[in-house]
């Protein structure tokens, strides 16, 4: 791997190595497409998922609702500091001082985070979700809100075509992946005591019992509603791949590798819908290697170009 591109003082770099460190142990999939960028860039990735996770840990906790909320609002006024610039380099968190670093590199959208807080926070209120409509501002706080930092950290090319909509194609592509994540996770989930699919899916399908065995619920058709959704996230990576030919080389093939293997996450579940109530669907490294070599060849943006120049995208 190449070093830095620009000087780095000691106390920042050991933060990013923080940084990497929780990326690598926490989020395989996540690690794994940030391979493929420059340092600098995979440096970055990581200060916002080292942050990210710090959130998500404290809603998914054992604390009390109101010690959670206290924590979150701890973490937000952090994120004020990030914002103004006020994390000393000998700062004693190493998350925020890798972030402050990465904020001040590149154009970070940090009321993002902010967002992914108000996400969680909604966990943390027991949310649940009647209408898609209604569930799309939940993923758009926690995974939406990602890809538009993710993006601030890319950049796109000069003069890429539509380069205006990046954002919202990133937005988009962070919707698919949060889909995939809750059709993955519903069992696990509904031990939580978390329902995210929208109840008037759950209530076509005779879902609404919710996903508290290895089997379907009695009398449901678990896998029609399975479908269902995997259509929807289907039809949000199709709009999301867009991003893909706005990118430089390594920063599409890292966002074609994460995308790719959530993609044949949604292939396994389809062919198995009752897989992700016996346990958590993933793919082998293999497989995971194959998606990775495809994001460097660039097939998979050359493909959506193609469909776009048709008008088929």
């Amino acid at each position: 791997m190449e070093g830095p591109t620009t000087h780095m003082s000691p106390p920042v770099q050991a933060a990013y190595s923080y940084c990497e460190a929780v990326t690598g142990q926490q989020a395989r999939n996540f690690a794994y497409g940030i391979r493929l960028l420059p340092n600098e860039k995979r440096q970055a990735m990581s200060a916002l998922y080292a942050f990210s996770r710090r959130v998500d840990d404290i809603g998914d906790g054992e604390l009390d609702p109101e010690t959670k909320r206290t924590r979150l609002e701890s973490t937000r006024r952090l994120l004020d500091r990030v914002r103004a610039g006020a994390v000393d380099e000998d700062d004693t968190d190493p998350v925020a001082v890798a972030l402050t670093d990465a904020a001040r590199r590149f154009p970070l959208p940090l009321g993002g985070l902010d967002e992914l807080i108000d996400g969680v926070l909604m966990d943390v209120r027991g949310a649940t979700y009647e209408t898609w409509e209604d569930l799309k501002v939940y993923c758009r706080c926690v995974a939406g809100a990602i890809g538009r930092l993710s993006l601030g950290v890319f950049g796109t090319e000069a003069g890429a075509p539509g380069a205006e909509r990046a954002a919202e194609y990133a937005d988009t592509l962070g919707l698919a992946l949060q889909l995939t994540n809750i059709l993955r996770d519903v069992r696990e989930d509904a031990a939580n005591g978390r329902t995210y699919l929208p109840a008037d899916d759950l209530a076509k399908f005779g879902c609404s019992a919710g996903f508290h065995r290895a089997t379907p619920p009695p009398g449901s058709d678990f896998a029609g509603l399975v479908h269902f959704e995997v259509r929807r996230a289907r039809a949000l990576f199709v709009e999301g791949y867009r991003l893909l030919p706005m990118l430089d080389r390594r920063s599409g093939a890292c966002v074609a590798a994460m995308a790719g293997i959530y993609r044949r996450l949604l292939d396994r579940i389809e062919r198995d819908p009752e897989a992700v109530l016996r346990g958590r669907v993933s793919l082998p490294g293999h497989e995971k290697a194959y998606v990775a070599v495809r994001g460097l060849s660039g097939l998979d943006a050359r493909h959506v170009s193609r469909l776009t120049a048709r008008g088929r995208g």
